[in-house]
């Protein structure tokens, strides 16, 4: 029988019957049941292969007592930071603590420590010593080998190496997560399960074969290289095809670093079953104020995992993959019919998505991919092995629509534009009926130097979806805009190519309400270009450093901005892309029939 929430408190433990628990999962999040939760996704999942499971969210990290009030758990310990790296949640670009945390009540910062991971990984290891520890989420993900720390502006060494745990888990945990608990509650070896890392000590070292694994610039050679840190990068891309991706190595002095091979994709009906587990859908009970994130996703339905665009400034290239995993359509309607059932509900699904929402029903051959060595399925150009008309996104939008009490279902996940062009009956389906008055597009610069840099498509795709987007919208009799994703100060980007940018504005008058600015993610391919101030074949690159530096590409957005109070963050950085409204003054020349907007 399922928990109406998983326990937080002794008190909940033991209105379920339980006098212990098998499993305890550490959180830097609010516990928020929804599937849009890691720690909520891992936390069912794990209830569902028949264990107890409890939940310490942002527990007071200056004592082990807090982590103690349900007991000693009996096989084992989950920690994750949360759905997004600890320092990117506390700091700034300016690594300036930040104001605001959308990921706790009442949005108030300072909920986890930096570096979460490793701080909560120490606190379990004092709070129950002997109780075997998994890291796991996208800090864990991210900071897996030796990567650039922004924030310390150095070199640090895996996550593990800190945390001292058995295992890491990288990428989307359901497959591993369960094996790992089997094999702690049977005592048995960590040995080879795809997806997971370890860190071997002298003697176990000594005697691992690495005849299958290749092997990454030691921590050593990263710290006395910045090439080194390249190279690694580069071989990590390599080997994130699942289909084909061996296992990895990297050395520490006499240890070793031992990354299996990716796990394989989740089949449709294996993520169906991930979305539909009894999730309560609300925060737990315990919290009493709004916590933005859940407030942000509240009617909102993961449609897929992964992104096949390989981005270089983005983390899910070495996270989630460029694998697209698609639910099946029956099943996101059960879901969207259950979330239309809620009292709270007033109509409005507000997105049906994921990293890209137009990227739902891709279809590969893995046949075909288990002989690619290519980072991305779209850039320099879309992968003959891969498809995506867009047809399979049209039919779920219009079968979600003849769903009882659902008013309007809209895409708010944003589009890849080198899709969209290749996908007219779903851009005019979309445009035209699922638009929330507001469509998020990332051409995240205009200049062709930076473009290839990012591994993007060329700003003509985004100049030709502005104009079909504009044309579709009269036709409609919509009065909608625009919301492109910009970055400033990306690796090799210069003050000629931001004036690009600038003259665009300056040219269309149109007005800013979110300033942002570029931050190197930790193993992604901009993080290695900011460090090395090289791009991947060695080729020297203008990279600005400090926030003097900084300023001047910060400023041609700021200038645009409309007015002191427009929403974002209040430190005027944040740690994604640049979020522009694009809004034409004295616009307003279409008709509104949505009046929802």
């Amino acid at each position: 029988m399922s928990a109406p929430f998983l326990p937080m408190t002794r008190a909940e433990m033991e209105a379920l019957g339980w006098d212990e628990l098998d499993i305890l999962l550490i959180t830097g999040d609010c516990y928020v049941d929804h599937p849009s939760f890691g720690v909520a996704i891992i936390g069912r999942l794990l209830e569902h292969h028949g264990y107890r499971v409890g939940i310490a969210a942002q527990p007071d990290w200056s004592t082990p007592e807090s982590l103690r009030a349900m007991g000693r758990p009996r096989i084992g310990i989950g920690v994750t930071s949360g759905n997004i790296d600890s320092m990117v949640n506390l700091y700034t670009v300016g690594r300036r603590l930040r104001r605001e945390d959308a990921f706790s009540e009442d949005n108030i910062p300072g909920k986890r420590p930096p570096h979460a991971t490793t701080v909560y990984a120490q606190l379990a290891r004092q709070a129950f010593p002997g109780v075997p520890v998994m890291l796991g989420g996208i800090e864990a993900s991210l900071r897996r080998i030796a990567h650039y720390d922004y924030w310390q502006d150095k070199i640090r060494p895996s996550v593990l190496v800190d945390a001292k745990s058995e295992i890491l888990v990288y990428g989307m945990g359901e497959r591993p997560t369960p094996e790992i608990f089997n094999r702690f509650r049977d005592g048995k070896s960590l040995e080879g399960i795809r997806g997971t890392a370890r860190l071997l000590g002298k003697k176990a070292a000594e005697s691992f074969d690495c005849s299958n694994y290749r092997e990454l610039p030691s921590y050593e050679e990263t710290l006395k290289s910045k090439d080194a840190l390249m190279t690694a990068t580069k071989l990590v891309e390599e080997e994130m095809n699942p289909y084909r991706g061996c296992g990895l190595v990297q050395r520490y002095g006499d240890r070793l670093l031992v990354i299996e091979a990716p796990p394989l994709p989740l089949k449709p009906e294996e993520l169906d079953l991930v979305h539909e587990l009894p999730y309560a859908r609300r925060p737990h009970p315990v919290y009493k104020k709004r916590i933005p994130a859940f407030a942000t996703i509240e009617n909102s339905v993961q449609a897929i995992r992964g992104c096949p665009g390989a981005c270089a400034f983005c983390g899910l290239v070495t996270h989630q993959g460029r694998t697209v995993m698609s639910r099946t359509q029956e099943s996101i309607k059960r879901e969207v019919a259950s979330i239309a059932a809620m009292p709270h509900f007033k109509g409005t699904i507000s997105d049906v998505g994921g990293a890209a929402g137009n990227t739902f029903g891709s279809v590969t051959d893995p046949e075909k991919c288990k002989l690619c060595h290519r980072a991305s399925c779209l850039y320099p150009k879309i992968c003959p092995n891969y498809h995506c008309d867009g047809k399979a996104t049209v039919e779920l939008l219009r079968s979600l629509m003849k769903i009882p009490k659902v008013k309007h279902v809209y895409i708010n996940s944003g589009v890849r534009l080198d899709l969209a062009l290749k996908q007219p009956e779903l851009m005019e389906e979309m445009i035209g009926h699922h638009v929330s008055g507001h469509l998020k597009v990332a051409p995240e610069h205009l200049s062709p130097n930076v473009l290839k840099l990012m591994r993007k498509s060329s700003a003509e795709e985004f100049y030709e979806f502005m104009r079909r987007f504009e044309i579709i919208s009269k036709e409609h009799g919509l009065e909608q805009y625009i919301i492109p994703l910009f970055i400033s100060n990306f690796p090799g980007c210069t003050g000629k190519d931001m004036k690009i940018v600038d003259d665009f504005l300056n040219r269309h008058r149109w007005s800013l309400q979110q300033v942002q600015d570029y931050i190197p993610l930790p193993m992604t391919m901009g993080a290695a270009m900011y460090y090395t101030g090289k791009d991947a074949d060695g080729n020297p690159l203008q990279v600005q450093r400090g926030l003097a530096e900084r300023r001047a590409q910060i400023e041609v957005l700021k200038k645009r901005r409309s007015g002191k109070d427009a929403p974002g963050n209040k430190n005027g950085s944040s740690d994604k892309k640049t979020q522009i409204h694009y809004k034409k003054e004295n616009h307003g020349k279409f008709g509104n029939k949505k009046d929802s907007r």
